[in-house]
């Protein structure tokens, strides 16, 4: 995109925005931002957690936030994913129990990492992934599924739209924007 995506206006919003008003109405315990450096556009309510270093991508991210969590889970919520509705992250929440979370699976058998829900149990599996080569989240994944932390939930045709992430700016169109429910 070549700017920060958290930035750039969907719908009349900028994305952190929609992402916020999205997780608030599910009323989180506590709610995080993860990167590099704190944000300026970070509300004061919301509390930033810096990446673990050197950075890793999103995986560095999800590896702060569960080391930070107090809460018994951590649902994730990309930036860039502005099609997510707090329906379908309370139907994603009504999946998790003590000790293991919920992790959408695409028709083409890909997870979706960015907007899932993670048990606090696996925090030590994220930092082993840190400490490795391979840095990929389908990978951790698939492990966490492996051992039973993870449970995937197979996304619908009809649900598949929520998983579009913008990409390019062809992708922030006024017709790509839709209201969430």
């Amino acid at each position: 995109m070549g700017t920060d995506k958290a930035t750039l206006l969907f719908g009349g919003k900028p994305l952190w925005q929609k992402q916020l008003e999205t997780l608030r109405k599910l009323r989180p315990a506590e709610t995080f931002v993860s990167g590099r450096t704190d944000p300026l556009w970070r509300p004061p309510d919301v509390e930033f957690v810096a990446d673990h270093p050197p950075s890793r991508g999103p995986l560095s991210g999800l590896a702060a936030c569960l080391a930070q969590a107090r809460a018994g889970h951590l649902l994730v919520l990309a930036i860039d994913l502005p099609f997510m509705t707090p329906r379908y992250l309370r139907f994603l929440s009504r999946q998790v129990a003590p000790g293991y979370g919920a992790v959408p699976q695409l028709a083409d058998c890909r997870s979706e990492p960015l907007a899932a829900i993670y048990p606090r149990e696996a925090a030590a599996d994220f930092q082993c992934a840190l400490a490795g080569n391979d840095f990929s989240l389908q990978t951790l994944i698939s492990h966490l599924h492996a051992v039973g932390k993870l449970r995937l939930i197979p996304v619908s045709d009809e649900e598949e739209m929520l998983f579009r992430n913008l990409n390019e700016p062809a992708d922030l169109s006024p017709a790509q924007a839709r209201p969430s429910q």
